[in-house]
């Protein structure tokens, strides 16, 4: 069976603390599908962008929590 370019939907998944307006992500998705037809070919139609809000006390990075404070 052959593979048509429809079956190579490419999808970019973009993680961050909750917080950015739909203006925000609207810009965003806008820009990284010109950015990725541009570089990587294809048609903006293809491409999805999955926005996934976490909340800072659900993250952690260097041994504490978005939530916590930076140490001094």
């Amino acid at each position: 069976m052959s593979e048509s370019k429809d079956h190579k939907m490419p999808m970019i998944r973009i993680e961050m603390f909750e917080g950015r307006t739909v203006e925000q992500k609207r810009a965003c998705a806008k820009a990284l599908t010109q950015a990725f037809v541009e570089t990587c070919g294809g048609t903006p139609e293809a491409l999805q962008i999955v926005f996934v809000d976490v909340q800072k006390q659900d993250w952690a990075f260097g041994g504490r929590l978005g939530c916590d404070p930076k140490p001094e």
